[in-house]
C-alpha cells in the first residue's frame, strides 16, 4: 500500500459523509419530518440532527484539506503542477465551507434561540433559510464529486 492510499480513503470517506449526509437530510429526512411532525417537534428534531451531524461535518472539514494537500504533494509535488480540476475542487471546497460556516455560526444559534423561546414562526423562518443553504451546498458537493469522478483533462 502506498502512502497515497490511506489519504485517498480518508478523503473519500469525509466527502461521502458530508455530501451524503446533506443528501439524506434534504431528500429523505426533511420530507418525512414535514409529513410526520408538527412544527414544534420538527424544529426540535432539526436542532438535534444538526448537533449530531455537524460534529461529522467538522471532522470532514478538517480531514478534506489535510488529506487533499497530502495527496496533492504526493501526486503532483505541489499546487502548481496539479491539474485544473484539483484547483476547482479546492475552490468548491471553500464555497462549501463558507456555506456551512454561515449555517453553523449565524443561523444555527438563531434557530436555537427561536426554539428555546418557543417562537415557532421565527424558528420556521430560520429553518427555511438553513434548508436553502443546505440545498445549495448539496448541489455544490454533488457537482464537485461528479467533477472529480470524471477527472477532466482541461
Amino acid at each position: 500500500m502506498t502512502p497515497y492510499a490511506p489519504l485517498y480513503a480518508l478523503h473519500l470517506l469525509a466527502a461521502v459523509i458530508w455530501v451524503g449526509g446533506m443528501f439524506f437530510a434534504w431528500m429523505i429526512l426533511r420530507p418525512a419530518a414535514v409529513e410526520a411532525l408538527e412544527p414544534p417537534a420538527r424544529l426540535r428534531l432539526w436542532l438535534n440532527v444538526f448537533k449530531r451531524f455537524f460534529v461529522w461535518v467538522w471532522l470532514a472539514v478538517l480531514l478534506l484539506p489535510l488529506s487533499g494537500v497530502g495527496m496533492l504533494h504526493l501526486s503532483y509535488g505541489g499546487f502548481d503542477a496539479a491539474p485544473r480540476y484539483v484547483h476547482i475542487m479546492m475552490g468548491l471546497y471553500l464555497v462549501m465551507l463558507a456555506l456551512f460556516l454561515r449555517i453553523q455560526a449565524l443561523l444555527l444559534p438563531e434557530l436555537r434561540r427561536a426554539v428555546e423561546a418557543e417562537n415557532w414562526p421565527a424558528g420556521a423562518e430560520v429553518l427555511g433559510k438553513i434548508r436553502k443553504i443546505v440545498g445549495s451546498n448539496l448541489l455544490v458537493g454533488l457537482a464537485l464529486m461528479t467533477l472529480v469522478a470524471m477527472r477532466p483533462s482541461f
